[in-house]
């Protein structure tokens, strides 16, 4: 079998590019990386058509120039909206039973199964550019509110109309037929679009719920009719990879979707509930989140105090904060400031939640016995310079993670506590010697997420002195400042709230906190010392976002307690 031809030489052989421009590409990926075709664009030295006649090339595949070509209205029949848009795959002409797809990616063949699971039609594809892909969907199949509404109705009427040509008893059969297909591409398509990180499929008695986490809160759908939980939720099994037939036991599973030209993977949990199989997918988009300290929405100063952490030659640094407060997030984006040549990153988690280039990344997996501390003691032999644990869990992962800190590893990891003080007296409840603690741990961040008030419909207005009694603030203190708020509208879909931001309190362990440490003091009193050395608590974190109009009072006071 002839080696698949690089792109880089395609583009040369085509007259598009020149080596060194092919070196200084190359040079870029060696330090960012991305892909080849991609960075060329970022340089100015092809055009979107010059990487997508390259790639079609490179899979054996006809080009199309979108430039000068239009889909045929036939074609674009054919396919319903969400699924072109789930997919980015534009239909571009109907040939008796074969319909012909401008694909922009090529190597995603599972894309055109799904469309002829879609469409029950034979489909051919052909490669275009991305952006114009993306460009001429948005034209051709615009979609008001009202009609996205009413498409969930036609796609249960459809599945309504074809239920009798199969056993409902046939998981298979239904997972398999192409309005259960289509319903399931629009969920995932709306969820996606609307930048939601969970996607819960909820059977009840009588009833199926669909509901999506955004920036951190549930919302329903309009779910359709309860007999097509058993359809959608078997779809969902067969996409990951598990056993439909086994409904008793919980199972995991992943899929992984290119929707609208990005790479999407979905973490598929299944559960037995007394009504059917409870189902919920954890949506990890790279594009939705921002893997840079400079976009996690943390003040300047707490970004210094960070960045110079990451400056230690050895300690533990750990991120502490309840589920969902965006942990994992910010200790990616710090490994991501660590991440260089010259450095060895090595990661122990469960699961990997996002591939970081040049890192090396280790899936913890406890029924074989590839646990937090096994691993953690092999790699130690793997001569890294930075350590991330997943999450200190138990005794033995933070005794390993303690001795590889004292052999002169930066580890990071996290744990699961309300605040920075307290985070010391839950390693000594699990069994750590307050004088292994004092000697390794060099900060704690404690971490919160608040929602960001939507720009669009942002309005101020003056606090009223209850408000301020809530916050245990004064008037004096706020003078004549003006609070923030969203009103609603389309753009957050009248939520007044638009994305997230993270509140931290870092507790950097000085001597007076060592010694507190060693002699057995309270979290109150840990707080106390490094309150007095000069740490903002997150109460004060979030009232200074508030203050800057970013986020609400009731998001300040939902996250946050006053500390007295």
């Amino acid at each position: 079998m002839a080696a698949r031809r690089l792109i880089g030489q395609i583009l040369k052989d085509l007259g598009i590019v020149h080596e060194g421009m092919i070196q200084e590409a190359l040079m870029q990926q060696r330090e960012s990386g991305g892909r080849l075709g991609e960075i060329l664009l970022e340089l100015g030295h092809v055009q979107p058509a010059d990487v997508a006649r390259a790639l079609a090339e490179q899979a054996g595949l006809p080009f199309v120039d979108l430039a000068t070509e239009e889909p045929a209205a036939d074609a674009l029949a054919k396919l319903d909206p969400s699924t072109a848009r789930a997919f980015n795959a534009l239909p571009m002409s109907l040939d008796g039973g074969a319909l012909t797809v401008v694909l922009s990616d090529p190597l995603n063949a599972s894309v055109l199964d799904d469309i002829s699971f879609a469409t029950g039609l034979q489909v051919r594809g052909v490669v275009g550019a991305e952006k114009r892909i993306q460009e001429l969907i948005e034209k051709h199949y615009e979609e008001t509110a009202i009609q996205a509404k009413n498409q969930m109705e036609d796609l249960v009427a459809e599945f309504a109309r074809e239920g009798a040509k199969f056993d409902l008893e046939d998981k298979a059969a239904m997972a398999s037929a192409a309005p259960v297909v289509k319903l399931l591409n629009y969920i995932l398509y709306q969820a996606i679009r609307d930048k939601a990180s969970d996607i819960h499929l909820e059977p009840f008695e009588g009833e199926f719920k669909i509901r999506y986490r955004v920036d951190g809160s549930l919302f329903e759908l309009d779910a359709p009719p309860s007999h097509l939980a058993v359809a959608l939720i078997s779809r969902v099994k067969v996409m990951s990879d598990l056993d439909i037939a086994e409904t008793r036991l919980p199972q995991d599973g992943r899929i992984e979707l290119t929707v609208g030209g990005r790479s999407v993977d979905l973490r598929v949990s299944t559960l037995p509930t007394m009504f059917g199989e409870s189902c919920v997918m954890r949506v990890l988009d790279r594009s939705v989140v921002a893997l840079d300290l400079d976009n996690l929405g943390i003040f300047e100063v707490e970004r210094k105090a960070i960045r110079e952490l990451l400056d230690l030659p050895h300690g533990i640094v750990l991120v502490t904060g309840p589920t969902g407060s965006g942990k994992t997030t910010t200790l990616y984006a710090m490994l991501n400031e660590v991440n260089a040549e010259g450095v060895k990153v090595i990661t122990v988690e469960d699961p990997v939640e996002y591939d970081l280039q040049g890192i090396v990344q280790i899936p913890v997996n406890e029924e074989i016995g590839v646990t937090y501390a096994r691993i953690l003691r092999t790699i130690l032999r793997q001569d890294p310079d930075t350590i991330l644990v997943g999450e200190i869990r138990d005794r033995e992962t933070a005794q390993t993670a303690i001795e590889a800190s004292l052999t002169g590893h930066l580890v990071f990891s996290t744990l699961h506590t309300n605040d920075a003080p307290s985070a010391v007296t839950r390693m000594v409840d699990i069994g750590v010697e307050p004088f292994l603690l004092a000697a390794t741990v060099q900060a704690i961040v404690a971490q919160r997420l608040v929602r960001r008030i939507c720009k669009e419909c942002r309005v101020t207005y003056r606090p009223t002195d209850n408000v301020l009694r809530e916050l245990g603030i004064t008037r004096n203190e706020v003078g004549d400042m003006e609070f923030a708020r969203g009103k609603g509208c389309e753009e957050c879909n009248f939520t007044g709230f638009r994305g997230r931001l993270a509140i931290v309190e870092i507790l950097v362990l000085d001597e007076r906190v060592r010694e507190a440490i060693l002699d057995g003091r309270s979290s109150a009193e840990l707080a106390r010392i490094a309150t007095e050395a000069g740490m903002s608590n997150l109460r004060q974190a979030g009232l200074r976002v508030m203050y800057d109009g970013l986020t609400t009072v009731e998001e300040v006071l939902r996250e946050t307690v006053h500390a007295s």
